[in-house]
This record gives C-alpha cells, structure tokens and sequence, in this order.
C-alpha cells in the first residue's frame, strides 16, 4: 500500500492531503450549522404566542374602532374598515386553542375564541340596527359588544402576561444552552483545526524531506564542491526523478567545465588574432584608397607643363613645374596613417594654381580659415577631389563665372570645413544616393585623379567611425553645392591650437 502510494505523483499526494483534510473540516461545519440552526429556530419560536396576542390585540381594537366610527358617522368607508377588520380578527380568533385541557393557557384561549365569536355576533347586530335606523336596538347591543370587548381585550393581556413570563423563561434557558453550544463549536472548531493542522505539516514534512535533502546537496554543489553525494529516493514520484536527474547534472557539469576552460582559452587566442586582423584590414583598406590615384591625370598635367615651357619664360614655367612637383609630392609622399588640415589645404592651393595655369585663370577661389585649427587631423587626399568634383561637375562649363570657396571653422568641439560652389547644384535625390553609395559621376577618366566622392566618404566614415562625418547641402540645380566635412576636435589638438592662439 505504501509502495503504491509512493510511487503516486505528487501533485496528487499534496490534492488528497488538501482535499481531505478539507472535506473533515467541511463535515464538521455542517454538522455545528445544523445544530446552530436548530437552536436559533427554537429562539426564534419562543415570543411566536406572544406576537400572536398582539396581532390579536390590535385586531380587536380596529374592529370597536371601526365600528365605532360606523355609529357615528355612517359612511361608506367606515363600514368597508369594518369588513375589513372584522375578518382580520374572525381569522386571528379561529387560530386560538380551542381543545379542553388542565391547562390554564388553553382555558384562557378557548374562553378568548368563545367570547370573540359573541363579540362580532353583537358587532354584526349592532350595525345591521344602525343601518336600520333601530335607534333604541342599537344602542342595546353597541353597549355588549363594548362590555364583551373589554372582557377580550382584559383575557388578552392576562394571557400576553402569562405567556410572556412563560417564555422569557424559556428564552433565557434557550439562551444559555446557545452560548454553551457556542463555546462547544468553537472548541471544537479549535480541536480541528490544530488536528488537521498537525496532520497536514506530518504529512507534508514527509514529502518535503527528499527535497530538502536534494536542496542541501545542490547548496553543497553551488559551493565548489562537485563531489557531494545525493540522497537516494526511495518513491518514484517527481521528487525521485528530480534526484535521479540531478546525479547525471553532476557528471555533466564537470565534464562541462572542464570543456568550458579549453573553449574560453581558445576563444581568447582567436579574440587577439581578430583584433589583429581588424587592425591590418582597416589600414589595408585606408592605404588601398588613398593609393587609387588615375595616372592619366599625371600625364595630362605634365604634357599642359610642357606645352606652357615651349609658349612662356622660364620664371613662369619654373613656377608651374615646382606648383606640380609640390602637388605629386604630396600624393607620392610615404602613405601616414593622418595628415593636418593644413597640408590638405595648401595641397587644394596648388590644384586651383595648376588648374588655373590650365585653364587660364577661369576659376576664382579664396578660402577662409580659422589658423587656429589648422593643426587638427584628418585623412589624407579628401579636400583635392571634392575640389576637383566642384570644378569638373559644377563650374566646368561656366568659364570665367565659376567660383570655389573653402572656409574652416569650429563650432564647440567639431571642426567644419566647408566646399561650396556657385555651379550646377543637385537635387535632393542625388545627394541621397552619392552619400549612401548608390550613385556615382561618369568621370572623365583622362582628366581625373582616380579618386572618387564614394572614396572620399568611405574614408571619411573609417577615419570618423560615424555617419555623419560629411553632408552635401543644395538648393536645387543651378543654384550651387556646398560640401561640408564635419570633424572631432580631439583634446590633443585643442591643447595644440590654444597654444599657438597664445
């Protein structure tokens, strides 16, 4: 039977345990209701005689009322409250007790009825003679009906009397029988519930212990010590198959960790050679694109130097040739890792100079920099093409109306430098697409650098490690484009300009 019960689950264990324990409690309640029940019913029924008296009383006295009235007044409603009182009191009366007994109760009742049915025998006559107009008759039998009236109303109250004293009696006996079995329930009450109380934390006691053996085994276990033995469980309930699992946890769980100190050592090598690589490709990558210079422009620049050779002085050409030495030095220089916004700028100079001498001083430029942020750094050959796109895409056509200003400023801790021209412009949608990548100019290989803005900005975004390290503004076409270069004033280079400020 034990074994049976065992190897129940326990859920359903815990369901008896409650059910039971509720259904005794349950048996005992109806049985205390009943007994309580029982007893406010007797309570109830003890002054029942009295509020009958009463009624009878009361009964009595509308009835001499009404008729009263009747002989006064003789009117239709008088006589309709007699009626009405009258079988009021005709059926009060007839609930009396009319049987012969030794009893002094029953006598006084039966003499009440017989007295009752006289009285409303005279009632009746005296308003048949009222309304007969039997002056001398009525006044024969309203005198009694009212000596009658007055012996009923007399029994009444004797009886009510009587009876009252009968029954407080018996309501104060009734009363003390109610508060000792008050007491019994309670008592009874309190017997049960610490029966049941005592029973169920047994019970659940021997449910609890091989879960708290198994609780006190993975405390141990929580602790380091992976060696701790378990309790062996002798039901096959849930508990048991808790136990069970737990011992193969066990052995898992070291294997695991032993599995998890040669994983983490491995992923900690693979950590350093990821970060490695990280760094080797980000400068791979800076260095591929600033390397992707298109010698076709080298060429065209040289050949315009040699043409201007044969054509002017050598002071001219001299200053030409050194303007494109100063360019292509820059460009084939040692590739560092950032240049000054400085050497970016003076670079820009010797392009406008050389496209100038080219082009025959169609291009205005002037630029306005602020010297004190002149010393910041910044990805090497990003202003010279956004220059070149100004000039090839935007004023190329304009002949000598085209202009370019380049102005470098600070607001707070970001450094600007903005490329504006007065040229072609661009429409909103194509701004979009060139800074997410998804739209090129057709350059014009023979005439370019090889480096375009989708370059200048992949750079830019490497070097700032955000998006919105470059923004190009336009109002529409014909009406010019400004791009402006957004960049971090590092602590380095404010101490630097705030240096040379002073």
């Amino acid at each position: 039977m034990n074994k049976k019960i065992g190897s129940l689950p326990l859920s359903a264990k815990i369901s008896g345990i409650f059910i039971s324990a509720n259904l005794f409690i349950f048996i005992v309640d109806i049985m205390l209701f009943l007994g309580i029940n029982s007893m406010s019913v007797e309570l109830e029924g003890t002054y029942l005689e009295n509020r009958h008296l009463n009624e009878l009383t009361e009964a009595l006295d509308d009835v001499q009322r009404a008729m009263t009235e009747y002989l006064d007044s003789k009117s239709t409603d008088s006589l309709s409250d007699y009626y009405i009182s009258e079988q009021r009191y005709n059926e009060l009366s007839s609930g009396l007790d009319k049987q012969v007994t030794n009893r002094a109760y029953d006598r006084m009742e039966r003499n009440i009825s017989f007295m009752s049915v006289d009285y409303l025998e005279k009632v009746a006559r005296t308003i048949e003679a009222k309304r007969g107009r039997n002056v001398e008759r009525y006044r024969v039998q309203y005198e009694e009906a009212s000596k009658l009236y007055e012996y009923i109303r007399s029994y009444i109250r004797s009886l009510n009397g009587e009876r009252f004293v009968s029954n407080s009696e018996r309501y104060a006996t009734l009363s003390e029988s109610f508060r000792k079995f008050e007491f019994f329930a309670m008592a009874v009450m309190v017997v049960v519930f610490i029966a049941s109380a005592f029973v169920i934390i047994r019970i659940t006691r021997m449910l609890i212990y091989p879960l708290q053996a198994l609780a006190r085994s993975a405390d141990e276990v929580a602790g380091g010590n992976l060696e701790a033995e378990l309790p062996k469980s002798v039901n096959n309930d849930e508990t048991g198959r808790l136990t069970a699992a737990f011992s193969k946890m066990m052995v898992s769980i070291r294997e695991y960790i032993e599995r998890l100190r040669e994983s983490m050592e491995k992923e900690r090598l693979m950590q350093e050679k990821e970060l490695m690589m990280e760094t080797h490709l980000k400068d791979a990558q800076l260095k591929y694109l600033q390397a992707q210079i298109n010698p076709h422009f080298l060429f065209n620049t040289l050949n315009a130097g040699a043409q201007l050779a044969m054509m002017e002085g050598a002071d001219r050409t001299y200053e030409y040739v050194q303007t494109v030495a100063d360019f292509f030095r820059y460009n084939v220089r040692k590739q560092d890792e950032l240049v000054s916004i400085e050497n970016e700028v003076d670079l820009v100079d010797n392009y406008i100079r050389i496209l100038n001498v080219r082009f025959s001083g169609d291009i205005h430029y002037d630029r306005q920099t602020d010297e004190r942020l002149l010393k910041v750094k910044m990805p090497g050959m990003i202003l010279q093409p956004i220059i070149e796109n100004a000039v090839n895409h935007g004023i190329r056509e304009m002949g000598d109306r085209g202009h370019i200003q380049l102005k470098v400023y600070r607001d707070e801790d970001r450094v600007f430098i903005s490329v504006k021209d007065n040229g072609k412009g661009m429409s909103r949608e194509d701004i979009d697409k060139l800074l997410c990548g998804e739209w090129k100019y057709e350059e014009k290989k023979g005439d370019s650098n090889g480096i375009g803005m989708d370059n200048v900005i992949a750079r830019l975004k490497l070097f700032s490690e955000r998006d919105d390290v470059i923004d190009i503004v336009s109002e529409g076409i014909d009406k010019g484009t400004e791009v402006i270069i957004n960049l971090p004033l590092e602590k380095e280079n404010e101490t630097d300009t705030e240096i040379k400020s002073a």
